[in-house]
């Protein structure tokens, strides 16, 4: 069976309480019928009912069934037969599965079949005169609000230039709230999105001040662009109404785009939820074998929705990957996948100076481009008080992001010898997300 790996299996918790409790069941005694083949993990673990669980594991995706009531995916008895499988392989025999569990990879093996057949094409025939003034009709409704909204945020920006940046310490939330909620109402909720971040920078850091006036000059670059959409290429069109908002539509991107194809490592993944909407957002990082391209894949779900358990750090996805258009791109989704055995490694920049100046030429490309992401091979990491830094073999250092809470344990990996490092760079300080060491992988 492909081999999981103990941090693979960490990452796919949809938080610590079930890694904790799927942790305390890879005890053996509570396990019975464990098996595998190359398609599946199973088992069946006894729980607090009179019947055991049935737990099975799709080793294509390491997507997990459980006969549980949890509405968590994986729950504890999938994480903990995942960390069995880690841990102790030799536990789970090579065996042809159960009923239960060949059914139920049976009917995910034909779902995917079906989701691999060549997408239909796009309709190309002339649309319906109909179709199409209404089509242009609200193209047009959408630009005349566009249009007004940027005019306003315009002249916000310069109000809050004469202000001076002094005055953002003071102002109300409704300062920053109501200019945002006008965004909203233009319809270009990326505008919203920035002026909501920007009121969370006041006090939060040493350098706010210079931070939050690179934001401001950005987002009235922005405006500038926007009014002169139409002099720009089509990739950086795209940036700039992605920036305010406007959405790829997937479907027409897969049918109408060619795509990479290769072996690609999922290097990071890292999930979040929003409180308030209880939107989880699944941010993953893959580094292609052959192309040696980055590529950033955003998954989203509502509340206790299962999110794909197939970018789980450490495994290699064999798929076509089709990026989103622009000048700089790094967000990608897949036309199709399958996971491979095995890992490789990762290459990245020798040198920082090599990699300041890749960083210089993709601002270059995209000046609105918020994270950097980049493997910097053989650095170091250095304490100089009160800074963590990162240093390469020519003596060149870049700082580690203050509120980065791991760094005793990148130095503990590290040993004081030259490690590989994932991470993002946003101008200022480099937050790091997976480290190698030789062929140890870690996640921070």
């Amino acid at each position: 069976m492909p081999r999981l790996s103990t941090e693979q299996v960490k990452a796919l918790a949809p938080d610590p309480a079930s890694l904790n409790a799927g942790t305390k069941l890879t005890d053996i005694r509570y396990w019975s019928n464990l098996g595998s083949d190359q398609m599946a993990l199973w088992g069946e673990c006894q729980g607090s009912g009179r019947e055991p669980y049935k737990v099975c594991v799709d080793l294509a995706d390491n997507a997990t069934r459980c006969t549980c009531p949890s509405r968590k995916f994986p729950c504890k008895h999938a994480l903990g037969l995942m960390l069995v499988a880690a841990g102790s392989p030799a536990r789970l025999p090579e065996a042809p599965p159960p009923a239960w569990t060949a059914e139920w990879i049976g009917k995910r093996s034909e779902r995917r079949q079906t989701e691999l057949r060549p997408a239909e094409p796009v309709d190309v025939s002339p649309i319906q005169p109909e179709r199409k003034k209404e089509t242009e009709r609200r193209a047009s409704k959408r630009i005349k609000l566009a249009e007004t909204g940027i005019e306003a945020l315009e002249q916000w920006l310069k109000d809050f230039a004469r202000l001076g940046l002094a005055a953002a310490q003071s102002a109300p939330a409704s300062f920053w709230a109501d200019q945002a909620a006008r965004m909203v109402d233009a319809q270009i909720s990326g505008a919203a999105r920035l002026i909501t971040e920007m009121s969370l920078l006041p006090g939060s850091r040493q350098d706010w001040a210079e931070v939050l006036l690179l934001q401001l000059g950005r987002l009235y670059l922005l405006t500038q662009a926007f009014r002169k959409l139409d002099a720009f290429p089509f990739p950086e069109q795209q940036d700039i109404l992605t920036l305010l908002g406007w959405n790829v539509n997937q479907k027409e991107l897969l049918a109408t785009t060619t795509g990479t194809q290769d072996d690609w490592l999922v290097m990071a993944s890292r999930t979040t939820e929003d409180e308030k909407s209880g939107l989880r957002s699944q941010v993953n990082w893959l580094y292609a074998r052959n192309s040696q391209r980055i590529a950033q894949i955003l998954n989203f779900a509502y509340r206790l929705q299962p999110l794909d358990a197939s970018f789980a750090p450490g495994l290699t996805l064999r798929g076509e990957l089709v990026y989103f258009p622009g000048a700089y791109p790094l967000r990608a989704i897949f036309r199709d996948k399958q996971a491979v055995p095995g890992s490789f490694a990762v290459t990245g920049f020798i040198t920082l100076n090599a990699f300041l100046a890749e960083y210089a030429c993709a601002l270059g490309r995209n000046p609105w481009l918020r994270q950097f992401p980049a493997v910097l091979q053989d650095v170091r990491p250095l304490y100089l008080e009160p800074q963590w830094l990162l240093r390469d073999e020519q003596n060149q250092a870049i700082p580690l992001e203050p509120r980065f809470a791991r760094s005793w344990e990148l130095l503990a990996v590290s040993g004081g010898q030259p490690v590989s490092v994932f991470g993002l760079w946003d101008g200022f300080y480099f937050s790091p997300w997976t480290v190698w060491a030789g062929e140890r992988c870690t996640l921070l």
